[in-house]
């Protein structure tokens, strides 16, 4: 699933996953502000998600390793546990399970000023197969005040059909990633992200359905196959800004734009704020706003059957707007005394997300309805993240 909580999680997204693994695979090069490796440490994290008819929860457990003072070990081990009734789902199939497997090997390499990052990972679950392979460098400029990071991944999926052994499609896709951070002065940071993702192969979801008026009862609908085009391309520029104030306390914001060859373009605003209490003691809380036009080829009723070459009905495609609001607690031991543990951080992070949908509607509302004047549909969602980082 996806790993960005902005993006919630939804089964609207689900055959794109493996895009948005691209870019996780990438990011955090781009976070790079001195050439350093990892520290050595086990990240375990328990996540999650709760809204708009899906749960999904399961653990993740991260390793890194040095060997000697240039090469850095990763391995991550990630688990999604998904129990599925959302309002696509129960439109046109039943409620289901089913798990999903990651495995991430990873080795970073530092040499000067440049750290070079390579790695892959595996994704599994009982109709889907992903794999990807990432490569990116990070390189300092004047005595570490400037930083440029540039990133290649390729990734190859093979989408499966419960139920259906015969069916069997494939999909290659590309991230080309290029980001500066700049130090503006000794409180304040500034970045921008170039991203281009191209897409090709089957990129549907091949169980989900549009919906047509029924040609012998203009009061009823009957339902067809979703059909994607065979490529896409998407390209998204963020800005970033940190400032540090002076009292244990920073500020950040970001505007990212994002535009696709499906007619789609997105706009996110997000606002932070960190407070560290005490030593030991951190407060942080945002507020982030989404939203998107229309596909396309995206309609929530089309007038009849193959009306158009391509048809969409991927609430995920259609014109929508959202809020997050972000709070969470950290909690930070230095030196502490336990044998072989240098620091150790706990942390408690929650998400609310609200998403409107202004063209989707939602069919399975109670009520007598004509098509096309369903309820639009909208959806909260509670995100939950506890993770426990030891370093040593």
């Amino acid at each position: 699933m996806v790993r960005e909580v902005v993006v919630a999680v939804t089964d609207g997204t689900r055959i794109m996953r493996a895009s948005c693994v691209l870019v996780a695979l990438l990011l955090p090069g781009f976070q790079a502000l001195a050439a350093t490796l990892p520290v050595d440490n086990v990240d375990v994290l328990y996540h999650r998600y709760d809204g708009g008819g899906m749960v999904i929860d399961g653990p993740s457990v991260l390793v890194r390793k040095s060997i000697g003072s240039q090469v850095s070990l990763s391995g991550q081990y990630y688990v999604d546990s998904v129990s599925a009734a959302s309002v696509d789902v129960l439109a046109t199939a039943s409620p289901y399970e089913e798990e999903r497997n990651e495995y991430t090997f990873g080795v970073d390499y530092l040499h000067d000023k440049s750290i070079l990052s390579l790695g892959f990972t595996n994704s599994s679950e009982n109709d889907y197969e992903a794999n990807t392979v990432y490569f990116s460098v990070s390189q300092e400029f004047f005595g570490g005040m400037s930083t440029v990071t540039m990133g290649y991944a390729s990734g190859w999926d093979e989408v499966g059909r419960v139920g259906n052994d015969s069916f069997s499609e494939e999909a290659d896709r590309r991230n080309y990633q290029l980001g500066l951070s700049q130090v503006i002065t000794r409180n304040s940071l500034v970045g921008v992200d170039l991203e281009v993702v191209t897409d090709e192969g089957f990129l549907q979801n091949p169980y989900r359905q549009n919906r047509y008026i029924d040609p012998t009862d203009s009061t009823s609908y009957l339902y067809q196959p979703e059909r994607y085009p065979e490529t896409r391309t998407s390209t998204a520029v963020a800005v970033r800004a940190l400032y540090y104030l002076p009292y244990r306390a920073s500020i950040r914001g970001e505007y990212r734009f994002f535009t696709d060859s499906w007619g789609i373009n997105a706009h996110t605003v997000e606002l932070g704020y960190v407070h560290g209490l005490n030593e030991r003691w951190t407060l942080e809380g945002s507020v982030r706003y989404y939203s998107q036009n229309e596909a396309e080829f995206y309609s929530d009723l089309f007038p009849y059957e193959n009306s158009q070459t391509h048809l969409a009905r991927d609430k995920e495609l259609s014109s929508l707007s959202g809020m997050t609001l972000a709070a969470g607690a950290v909690y930070e031991w230095r030196q502490t005394s336990i044998p072989g543990i240098d620091r150790l951080q706990v942390s408690l992070l929650v998400d609310w997300l609200n998403f409107d949908y202004d063209n989707f509607r939602d069919v399975t509302a109670s009520g007598d309805y004509l098509p096309g004047e369903e309820p639009l549909y909208s959806f909260d969602a509670l995100v939950t993240r506890a993770s426990l980082v030891l370093e040593y």
